[in-house]
């Protein structure tokens, strides 16, 4: 776990507009910077950086977060990566975690030693096949274009047992073996990839942290790819997603193929959100990775056996990564193709036309289902509904588990409440209402306790001595206002700014109300002794609110001749503090309303 007190000085020292404005042409206007949103494709211009609140957020397609979230949803980097690449940026080590309090800086010291030794492989290699005809024969073979070739960073391996040793003086260096680019065994030392086309592996950073290798001759096998090391685990990584991000974001679709060459020749006829699976089947990490990228991810395989395999492998693998708000999709070429062959026969529109077509996972899972009974039968319709109980139970969006059930019920010829019954599924109430989306009121009828959400972002530092016995317990702003008070008040002085914020709620239910209240606050210039009057307004609006429930209350009680002398002179008293507290001084209109 990373100490909230780090990522809020990594925050504090990161420069939002500098960092987004190195991926976005930012124009200033006002107090803020706008220019076109990364995450959609727009003419005109919704994205909005506040340098003040370390705080983006599109007007467009709602993308909103800090440095963090921008990281991860820009580069793809994964949560400590991102907290890791900005901390470096701003000259800071991240702190030693309890369980490796001694190794932790070595490894991240060692691990950066060995990028390096990669990166001047890799120039090495593309040096190499520069001048090697048969090398750049085969890609021209392949149909690859010099310029593609030189995106992906290609390069070519020589056909000798130490031809490594013209890029490193020190052969014997411990280095080359620990990063996979070197084998030793027997006393003796030779490069791991002779005589093989090298695709470069990059990280989301764009550096170096294996390769794959696929053979020119006879030998085996014919790809072959960097063994796991410090810096190279197969399963986290995807091949062709720097050089696929733009694209990615562009389409909101990434297609997931096999092969290195498949994503190279989609990306050669236009289609660059295109990435591969490093030779091993498909990963949780790869899978999770995709989905931070775009809304809809399309698994692409060979029209074979083992591609109907590997799309069920995958299957197995997605379902419990499965979003309401996300779309997975499966498409199986023709019997002998690979996306290669087929983009180079029928052209990229035919493999578009494919793409869109492409079976949502709901039904690739029913069809698999499907394929091992007899719908025809009881038997066979009782074996079709216990073989969906597990791909059920591991689904955890409910919206798609129920839709899901309901069609799973519908041919197994039961009811949605028999199939919930006897496959131990709950996906009503309970679950419905945990994952119900928040009630957004329309800004007309805009409730005081949004306002006070709203100024208490402008000025959180106030949040501390917020009374929560004010708001009304009943509506999802008042849970807002909990959450950031009683974030506040555990973080102490300091500890609360508004980049901050949105990593305290990130992923939480309450992460899209504060989103759009941020969003609502940016344009919104207050001094802060102005913010502060405003919110005295907003907390005399709310006693003047209780006030009038519990008298209204007592008034109920009374006309119905329920209340007793005692309370009589309650209300009576009540009625004339009531009064007095709505004459009570109360600015104007609020202006941000």
């Amino acid at each position: 776990m990373i100490p909230d007190s780090f990522k809020q000085e990594v925050l504090a020292r990161t420069d939002l507009v500098e960092l987004v404005g190195r991926h976005v042409r930012l124009k200033k206007t006002g107090a803020n910077y706008v220019g076109l949103c990364p995450f959609h494709a727009e003419k005109t211009p919704s994205f909005t950086v506040s340098p003040a609140r370390q705080f983006y957020h599109c007007f467009g397609c709602g993308a909103h977060g800090n440095a963090i979230g921008f990281l991860m949803a820009h580069a793809g980097f994964g949560y400590r990566e991102a907290v890791e690449e900005l901390a470096r940026s701003a000259g800071l080590r991240l702190p030693q975690e309890p369980a490796q309090p001694a190794g932790s800086r070595a490894r991240q010291e060692r691990a950066r030693d060995l990028v390096a030794v990669l990166e001047r492989a890799l120039d090495f290699y593309r040096a190499q096949l520069k001048a090697s005809p048969r090398a750049i024969a085969y890609l021209k073979g392949r149909g690859l274009s010099g310029e593609v070739a030189a995106r992906y960073r290609l390069g070519y391996a020589p056909d000798e047992w130490q031809g490594l040793r013209a890029a490193f003086a020190d052969y014997d260096d411990a280095a080359l073996v620990e990063c996979g680019l070197v084998v030793e065994a027997e006393g003796r030392r030779y490069d791991r990839f002779r005589d093989r086309v090298m695709f470069p592996i990059l990280d989301a950073r764009g550096a170096p942290v294996g390769f794959g290798g696929r053979s020119l001759g006879a030998g085996e096998p014919k790809y072959l790819n960097s063994p796991e090391t410090p810096v190279f685990e197969k399963g986290r990584e995807l091949f062709g997603l720097v050089q696929a991000r733009e694209a990615v974001r562009s389409a909101n679709r990434v297609v997931l193929v096999e092969g290195y060459l498949d994503a190279i020749a989609l990306a050669q006829f236009g289609m660059g959100h295109a990435v591969a699976t490093l030779g091993t089947a498909i990963t949780p990490a790869q899978v999770a990775k995709a989905l931070r990228l775009a809304d809809e991810l399309v698994f692409c395989f060979d029209g074979d056996e083992a591609g109907r395999k590997a799309a069920r492998r995958a299957l197995e693998t997605s379902l419990a990564l499965a979003s309401d708000a996300k779309t997975i999709r499966f498409l199986l070429l023709p019997e002998g193709d690979d996306p290669d062959s087929f983009v180079r026969r029928e052209g990229a529109e035919a493999f578009a036309e494919r793409v869109r077509r492409a079976l949502p996972m709901s039904e690739f899972l029913i069809g698999e289902l499907r394929s091992g009974a007899d719908l025809a039968s009881a038997e066979g319709r009782s074996r079709f509904l216990a073989a969906a109980s597990e791909p059920l139970q591991r689904i955890a969006a409910s919206a798609l588990r129920l839709q899901i059930l309901k069609e799973v019920a519908s041919l197994a010829r039961v009811s949605q409440e028999e199939a919930e019954r006897l496959l131990g599924l709950r996906t009503g109430g309970q679950v419905a209402a945990r994952r119900a989306p928040a009630r957004t009121p329309a800004p007309a009828t805009r409730s005081l306790e949004y306002q006070l959400l709203r100024l208490l972002l402008l000025r959180p530092e106030r949040a501390a001595g917020v009374d929560l016995a004010l708001a009304d317990p009943a509506i999802e702003e008042t849970r807002a206002l909990v959450g950031l008070v009683e974030w506040s008040r555990a973080a102490g002085p300091g500890g609360v700014s508004a980049a901050m914020l949105i990593e305290r709620f990130a992923g939480t239910p309450l992460a899209g109300l504060l989103a759009e209240a941020q969003a609502s606050v940016l344009d919104l210039r207050l001094a802060a002794e102005e913010a502060d009057a405003e919110i005295e307004n907003c907390l005399h609006g709310l006693r003047v609110a209780r006030a009038g429930e519990r008298l209204e209350q007592l008034r109920r009680k009374v006309e119905r001749g329920e209340a007793g002398r005692e309370e009589l002179a309650v209300y009576t008293r009540s009625l004339q503090e009531y009064e007095e507290l709505r004459r009570g001084r109360m600015g104007q209109s609020v202006r941000y309303t």
